[in-house]
């Protein structure tokens, strides 16, 4: 952005988040600009899934329903909870609830800007907390903004809308590619420790509806004859240390550190309980195992790392079931048929998948490190624009 021009002049505006400002433009209180009024009540069974009009609570798109209470182009900004000042925008016919202050601008003020500026003042840095957080219209309305021209907002609006519409596809472009990698890995474990990788291999029934054809020199057989599930020790918060040398590990992976330790190798770790249950982790060295990991003995000769991969390709959470809050047991588990190549190709299995994971990796991160610098380029444009570092006022927009 060091391209784009700067204004001729600027005065302080003698508030810290806005700094200098461009000479000409107005500091004043928002309230002087707007009228702020919450939304209306409105419960659960308000709500139509064929509803013709969107609900905007203060957390944004909440659901439909059958009637509006709004029409036209809104910003929102949210009044409680824990995200109380985030900013949206609604249009159109909408249903506001008493959880969103709906902004009514004067007729000098662009929508558009609007919603930018407010985005980038951080509102949530106003909010109270007594019963939980919340942000009341009159703070809002005291707070001061910088006033451009009506057509300088309107050529604001219209850069930021053109240059972050592009940047969004940029990043929907890295988020479908993420998408891909992450079936790609999935396809690559499944078909690994399924179908081996020698694809002249002479095949068999497995005899499961999950494996179905599998290399006719491999074993199938109940997890349970090769290895024996055992969950870990119970473990409190008051037990954590940030100094402990030995690294926790429950149902979700690493959680911190301890100074003691319950076992010594290399172990494939299984989700007891929660939403996550199921879910598959590595641990080596001295670790920790609290009570909602399941951890894995081998009872023979086995690559963890190949045992590991195979659970992860058997999708256990779908085993799980839900009491007070969803689990799989060690028994469900072990009763699972398995497939048993010899140890040898159990190797060769498990280094070509971390071979193959690895090339995946570095794709990903390469696309995660993209999309956070293309977020971190509009939330940078977005606050030098709406604060008058660039002028905008002989920029093409169109």
């Amino acid at each position: 952005m060091s391209q784009l021009p700067r204004y001729e002049s600027y005065k302080d505006s003698g508030v810290q988040w806005l700094g200098e400002i461009p000479s000409h433009w107005q500091l004043i209180a928002f309230h002087y600009v707007s009228r702020l009024k919450s939304g209306d009540s409105i419960t659960a069974l308000d709500f139509v899934s064929d509803g013709e009009y969107p609900v905007y609570g203060g957390n944004g798109y909440r659901g439909n329903i059958d009637r509006f209470n709004h029409d036209g182009r809104y910003v929102l900004i949210g009044r409680q909870g824990a995200l109380c000042g985030n900013v949206n925008l609604a249009d159109g016919k909408f249903f506001a609830t008493e959880h969103a202050v709906v902004v009514y601008k004067n007729e000098n003020i662009d929508t558009d800007w609007l919603y930018y500026l407010l985005d980038t003042m951080n509102l949530n840095q106003y909010s109270t907390t007594a019963a939980q957080p919340g942000i009341s219209a009159e703070v809002i309305g005291r707070l001061k903004i910088p006033l451009p021209t009506i057509d300088e907002q309107k050529n604001i609006a219209s850069l930021l809308n053109r240059r972050l519409a592009q940047v969004d596809a940029l990043i929907a472009k890295q988020e479908t590619l993420l998408e891909k990698l992450a079936e790609q890995r999935v396809a690559l474990i499944s078909h690994a420790v399924t179908k081996g990788l020698n694809p002249d291999v002479e095949m068999k029934e497995s005899g499961d509806v999950f494996f179905r054809k599998v290399p006719n020199h491999w074993k199938v057989l109940a997890l349970h004859y090769i290895v024996r599930l055992v969950s870990g020790d119970s473990i409190t918060a008051l037990d954590f240390v940030a100094d402990g040398d030995y690294p926790v590990y429950g149902g979700n992976g690493f959680r911190g550190y301890i100074d003691r330790y319950t076992h010594q190798g290399n172990y494939v770790l299984i989700g007891r309980q929660g939403a996550l249950c199921g879910n598959i982790n590595f641990a080596s060295g001295y670790f920790f195992a609290t009570e909602h990991a399941v951890v894995v003995n081998p009872l023979i000769d086995l690559n963890y790392k190949w045992l590991g991969f195979l659970l992860m390709a058997m999708n256990l959470n779908q085993y799980s079931t839900t009491a007070a809050q969803p689990g799989i047991s060690a028994e469900v588990i072990g009763r699972l048929k398995i497939l048993l190549p010899e140890i040898e190709e159990q190797n060769q299995i498990a280094d070509f998948i971390e071979t193959e994971l690895r090339d995946i990796e570095e794709l990903e991160n390469k696309a995660i490190v993209l999309k956070d610098k293309l977020k971190e380029y509009c939330s940078t444009l977005i606050t030098q624009v709406v604060t008058g570092k660039i002028d905008v006022r002989n920029l093409k927009v169109n």
